[in-house]
């Protein structure tokens, strides 16, 4: 258990150093908690495109993607808490309660575009099919 455990932290710790080599190389200036939002955001969004297909098959009900909220908000939360301790343990980074909450608002806000996106095709087909 403890070399799956460290292999897990040895490749968030090659992540975490990757992302800050390219937010340095392209100069991008992104803050920590801006990484932390913009790559938590998509891992979130690339979870949901995953997990959501699978959750439709098993359940076959129009109220899916709450579960598949719900169950990627978990992965978030435990995926966001793993990258602070995995700082703290390998001394990459300053394990920081705000890197967490702004990953998860990274996935929230996210989200609502990816809803409201959806909203808005589901609402023109429903107009369209019923004329």
């Amino acid at each position: 258990m403890n070399t799956f455990l460290y292999t897990i932290l040895d490749f968030i710790n090659d992540s975490h150093t990757y992302f800050l080599s390219l937010n340095d190389a392209y100069e991008a200036n992104f803050s920590d908690k801006e990484l932390h939002f913009l790559i938590i955001g998509c891992v979130g969004m690339l979870m949901i495109f995953l997990i959501h297909p699978l959750f439709t098959l098993l359940a076959k009900t129009n109220h899916v993607l709450v579960i598949s909220w719900i169950y990627v908000f978990t992965l978030i939360l435990l995926l966001t808490f793993a990258i602070e301790i995995e700082q703290k343990i390998t001394g990459a980074g300053i394990m920081d309660f705000d890197d967490i909450v702004f990953g998860v608002w990274g996935f929230m806000a996210m989200f609502l575009v990816f809803a409201l996106i959806r909203g808005i095709i589901l609402g023109i087909y429903h107009l369209i099919r019923r004329r």
